[in-house]
């Protein structure tokens, strides 16, 4: 089934802060993970990589009218100077610890405050992150999870972890789980009958002992009401059961 997803007004309250990022490819590829995800506000502060660039350009793909309306600033200050909640996001823990994040917390926190607020989320230099300064001047921190034997994550794949879950949290009245929409299971009824008949069909063939057929039974029906397959479905499963009975009926007259 297809959902609309909308874009909430407190989109244009979130916006996303780049601090002296070297790599223009990582400024390209930072605009194209929040497009997807609804965003749009990008700010450049102190970046020292040659902006606008075409390497920008070609790994924004079609979020380079987010380039084109990106904010450049001299100084993280002046590109949060107007926001109430600043959040940046850390890779080490700080002599002084701020009040630290998950970026699926940080997002229902972010969706919380960006109705009224101006929400800044901070993403520091590739190699070493934010400056103590800079870390300073945030409320909070986010810290994204890792493989402890592999905890290199690229600035833009960041980015896309935090966005991706500010998304999901504008979105709470979807389903975590979208089926099919011509997929209707079948009846309780129908599902016993059809279980009748697969033991029924097991019996014939040999393949269940009849002295002892009900743990294979409560295994077999365990395993088809966790699939709850449907009408087509269970049509095609009956279908297997008549061709097996008629093939095991041709293979005993042979043998005869």
């Amino acid at each position: 089934m297809a959902y609309t997803l909308w874009m909430s007004d407190l989109t244009e309250n979130i916006r996303v802060v780049l601090v002296g990022t070297t790599h223009p490819g990582n400024i390209g590829s930072t605009a194209r993970a929040m497009k997807v995800m609804g965003l749009r506000r990008l700010y450049l502060a102190a970046i020292e990589a040659p902006f606008p660039s075409s390497r920008a350009t070609a790994l924004a793909t079609s979020a380079d009218d987010l380039l084109q309306t990106a904010v450049r600033t001299d100084t993280l200050m002046e590109a949060i100077s107007d926001c109430q909640l600043v959040i940046g996001t850390s890779a080490r823990t700080r002599a002084l610890p701020l009040p630290l994040m998950t970026p699926r917390s940080a997002a229902a926190h972010v969706v919380q405050h960006a109705t009224d607020q101006q929400v800044a989320i901070v993403f520091g230099r590739e190699s070493s992150g934010m400056t103590n300064d800079e870390t300073d001047l945030c409320h909070q921190l986010i810290n994204i999870p890792t493989n402890k034997e592999y905890n290199s994550l690229n600035l833009a794949q960041a980015v896309q972890v935090v966005c991706y879950e500010i998304f999901t949290a504008r979105q709470e009245d979807l389903p975590d789980r979208v089926e099919p929409h011509d997929w209707i299971p079948e009846s309780a009824e129908r599902m016993d009958v059809y279980f009748r008949r697969l033991e029924e069909t097991l019996l014939s063939i040999g393949f269940m002992n009849p002295d002892q057929p009900k743990r294979l039974m409560q295994r077999l029906r365990r395993l088809y009401q966790r699939a709850q397959p449907d009408e087509n479905e269970l049509n095609i499963l009956n279908g297997i059961l008549s061709a097996t009975l008629e093939a095991a009926g041709g293979r005993r007259q042979n043998d005869r």
